[in-house]
């Protein structure tokens, strides 16, 4: 008989009809794979090879807009979701009411797969798990309707002692990457540990997931300038690694992040389930992506009524010649604002998801920006150097250390939040940066109609060093704003054309950010996983407890 053997995971769920849905399922054998409601609704698909995996992504049709279905996975006939000694409620998909009234939207980035529940946890309760929780012991109270995972689903290059131990067993790692993943096999291990956490397994089966990678999904710093790829490409590890990391993310997160009508429509995934195996094919896939990262858009757009998400990648789609450095190619850069002008006045809220804040403390933003300058050569060849080191040294690959793409982002959105067709806010929910904080944008000129927001939470679960949460509250600070400027000004830098406050945080924790949205209201919530006692230090039970709450706008 045919096993489940990671998900399901519910994925995509239409907020405009309120009739269709996508379930993702890896299973350890060829099978055909089967999703079942209690209302008759339900989906079909045959599973494809990647790797000596099987996987498949199954359309569910005839949902009934404005419920809640409880359904079961088949493969080849028999039943193997839910678990018969499952200890969780089923899992259910609930469909808006179309016109839906109101949209919750759960998000969060940099999550280590969390221990098991016997094991102490060094960097305190999961966010997730606690999340799961919380739905588990009340199936009927309200939930997130869509669930976005902004970056760092999994960690290549910061393995656990569990993977540790699991690599040791398959090779020497005395050799490079050492305990970093090197291959498919390791990344699926990886997606293995995260998504089998029971608690973050039954989540996942019924709150709908959108996703988009940061660089620990590949590694540290992925694309930060020319010559650090020029040196990855160096190692004899690294192509294996990109390769990898590449293929496993198309086919455990971007799969899932589209609608029934753009995965008919992709000629990869055709081709793929066509094969008898399809790893050929995806490896070349990757590897024209490594040749030439504009041949593929990692991004994508999804309408739930009147919210429009653009989850924007900030990491494969960069321009890394120094003379023309850019957050997005040309062709992104124009898909990106083509969707969010495309029927303005249809949509009430406009979501940016990018993994990296746009708005960082300002201090932070002027040293990238000053470093970025620098690289450019625009204070000579020894500062040049200088700057390429420090922004690797320091992490400083921002959209601050992309200037013009940071300006441009700006220039758009001022352009979609002015007018009488104006949405009520443009909030940008990005992660990456282990703590939370809200800033607001404002313009010199006059501002935009809509309220523009800056909303970064990070980390899922994960840690800071202390010495980096002194440096985030400097970087909000009036000197740390003098010295920014002072050393822009040095590397002659060009001045931003927006301003922007902190008007909330920092908070440091494992976190989630919740957006509730009705008509042209929009109230923001910020929960923090924390042991009952009251403590971080993990190993107990947990709970969510709300760290802020405020309306951005009333409408």
């Amino acid at each position: 008989m045919t096993g489940l053997r990671l998900g399901p995971l519910l994925r995509y769920v239409d907020w405009n009809t309120g009739g269709t849905a996508t379930v993702w399922v890896e299973t350890d054998g060829p099978c055909t794979a089967e999703v079942r409601c209690e209302d008759g609704a339900g989906g079909a698909a045959r599973t494809f090879r990647i790797a000596g995996h099987h996987y498949a992504l199954v359309t569910l049709t005839g949902l009934t807009p404005g419920t809640s279905t409880p359904y079961e996975v088949l493969l080849d006939d028999q039943r193997v979701w839910p678990p018969a000694e499952s200890r969780f409620p089923p899992s259910t998909i609930r469909t808006p009411e179309v016109p839906s009234a109101e949209l919750r939207v759960a998000f969060g980035s940099c999550r280590w797969a969390a221990p098991a529940h016997h094991e102490h946890d060094p960097v305190g309760p999961d966010a997730l798990d606690t999340l799961a929780a919380r739905l588990a012991a009340a199936p009927d109270a309200a939930r997130p309707d869509v669930l976005l995972l902004v970056g760092d689903q999994v960690y290549a290059d910061e393995t656990s002692q569990a993977t540790h131990d699991w690599l040791a067993q398959r090779r020497d790692l005395a050799k490079a990457p050492g305990s970093q993943v090197a291959d498919y096999e390791e990344y699926t291990h990886l997606y293995d540990e995260s998504w089998l956490d029971p608690e973050v397994r039954w989540l996942l089966s019924t709150v709908p997931s959108c996703m988009i990678f940061d660089d620990h999904d590949l590694i540290d710093d992925w694309n930060t300038s020319a010559a650090w790829l020029a040196e990855m490409r160096e190692t004899p590890w690294w192509q294996e690694r990109l390769l990898s990391g590449l293929m496993s993310y198309w086919v455990y997160q971007h799969l899932g992040n589209l609608s029934p009508a753009e995965l008919e429509s992709d000629k990869l995934f055709a081709a793929v389930r066509e094969e008898s195996d399809g790893t050929a094919l995806l490896r070349q896939f990757a590897s024209e992506v490594d040749r030439d990262p504009a041949s593929v858009r990692w991004s994508y757009r999804r309408d739930f009524g009147r919210t429009r998400l653009l989850m924007v990648d900030s990491r494969a789609a960069r321009v890394l010649d120094e003379q023309n450095r850019s957050m997005l190619d040309a062709e992104e850069e124009l898909w990106v604002r083509e969707q969010a002008l495309e029927g303005r006045g249809s949509y009430d809220h406009l979501l940016v998801g990018t993994s990296l804040p746009w708005l960082l403390p300002p201090a932070i933003h002027d040293v990238e920006g000053w470093a970025s300058a620098l690289s450019g050569g625009t204070r000579g060849a020894r500062w040049a150097r200088f700057g390429e080191w420090l922004r690797r040294k320091a992490d400083l690959e921002h959209w601050a250390a992309f200037p013009h793409s940071f300006e441009q982002l700006a220039a758009l959105i001022a352009e979609v939040g002015t007018g009488p067709t104006a949405p009520a806010t443009v909030c940008v929910l990005s992660g990456d940066v282990h703590h939370a904080y809200i800033a607001d944008a404002t313009w010199p000129g006059g501002n935009p109609d809509a309220h523009v927001v800056q909303l970064t939470c990070s980390p899922v679960h994960n840690s800071v060093p202390a010495t980096m949460k002194v440096g985030f509250r400097f970087g909000w600070s009036g000197l740390g704003r003098l010295i920014g400027r002072a050393l822009k000004r040095h590397g002659r830098a060009p001045v931003s054309a927006v301003n922007w406050r902190k008007t909330g945080g920092p908070w440091f924790g494992n976190q989630l950010m919740t957006l509730t949205l009705r008509g042209r209201r929009a109230d923001l919530r910020l929960d923090q996983a924390r042991d009952r006692d009251g403590g971080r230090s993990g190993g107990g039970s947990s709970e969510l407890v709300t760290a802020d709450e405020r309306t951005l706008t009333s409408g």
